[in-house]
């Protein structure tokens, strides 16, 4: 069976030249930037654009949170609505943990008739972590679970009822992985479920994510799906210790450590942001690593100056020289 139509290829369906860069991006074979905004606890679309357009000509694409962490925000859909209108692609991230079948799929479907491209499917976090604890979580799906069926409902104009679509929809579909476990089991699930790019947890040392890439390399999964290594400055102490003791699969290394903690306080974001941009220059020398995913939630505006340490550009700028990669997304 051709592999366009069974996802299993790297080469994704195109039945919608709106708002591709991001895709387009990742098939040329530039390095690639996507960055991550949290929706406010608010009706203010303008919080978003004005996050938005401090990126635009920076990355290829914004992920556009759905009630992330389990809290109450503006829907990921309204969010990635607005993004556009500031100029930016979004990536709609979708969540199993609030809704069924009947209504995740209608979301989906919403998205792509509003022409959203590019749809991220994740299970979510269960709501006893959230700010509505006693709120009954749903998870209908799983994420490799709704990958198929997002896969099925374009590629086969098929609904997981049986019913059929007319027209289809049409994206560009990822999901997300911990490098902290072997790509062998869910990585490979997911790819095999439809998944075309894959953005990780947090990466503060690139020798162990590495090794990771290497087997990732070793099944051949860097050929089926892009890989976009998560990165982040860790702007406070507090974010610091958060990260070292409550986020599952985050290793922040000693050295890291160290050297935030020695410097002071009206020094560290500074230093946070030279040493996020030492991380992405030396991901950007392992092979099979497709682009960088920045999650500065709550310091956006530093992003553009982050990826300029690392030597990369604005969109459509050549790298600078001597550095590594084939360039910016653009």
């Amino acid at each position: 069976m051709d592999p366009v139509l069974t996802g299993q290829g790297r080469r994704p369906v195109d039945r919608d030249p709106r708002n591709l860069a991001f895709r387009a991006s990742l098939e040329r074979g530039d390095f690639t930037v996507t960055a991550e905004i949290g929706p406010p606890r608010g009706a203010d679309a303008g919080a978003i654009t004005r996050k938005v357009s401090q990126l635009r000509g920076w990355v290829a694409a914004v992920n556009i949170t759905d009630n992330q962490g389990a809290t109450v925000r503006m829907s990921s859909w309204a969010g990635s609505l607005a993004a556009m209108t500031a100029g930016v692609e979004p990536i709609m991230q979708v969540t199993c943990r609030d809704r069924n079948r009947i209504a995740l799929q209608s979301d989906l479907l919403g998205a792509a008739a509003m022409g959203i491209p590019n749809i991220l499917v994740m299970t979510g976090d269960h709501p006893k972590f959230g700010d509505h604890a006693s709120a009954k979580p749903v998870f209908d799906l799983d994420s490799v679970e709704l990958l198929w069926a997002a896969r099925a409902m374009r590629d086969e104009g098929m609904l997981l009822s049986g019913r059929e679509l007319k027209p289809p929809p049409s994206w560009f579909l990822g999901s997300v992985e911990n490098p902290a476990a072997p790509p062998a089991g869910r990585l490979e699930k997911k790819v095999a479920a439809g998944a075309q790019f894959v953005q990780t947890q947090y990466v503060f040392d690139a020798r162990p994510f590495a090794r990771w890439m290497s087997q990732v390399r070793d099944l051949g999964l860097h050929e089926r799906c892009y890989i976009l290594a998560g990165v982040g400055p860790i702007s406070s102490l507090r974010a610091l210790s958060h990260l070292e003791e409550r986020v599952p699969g985050v290793q922040v290394p000693a050295e890291l450590s160290r050297r935030l903690r020695s410097v002071g306080e009206d020094r560290l974001a500074d230093e946070a942001m030279t040493a996020c941009a030492e991380t992405i220059s030396e991901l950007r020398q392992i092979p099979g690593v497709a682009g960088v995913h920045v999650m500065a939630v709550g310091n956006e505006h530093r992003i553009p100056a982050i990826l300029q340490r690392a030597g990369i550009g604005e969109l459509g700028e050549p790298s600078p020289r001597g550095s590594t990669g084939t360039g910016h997304a653009g």
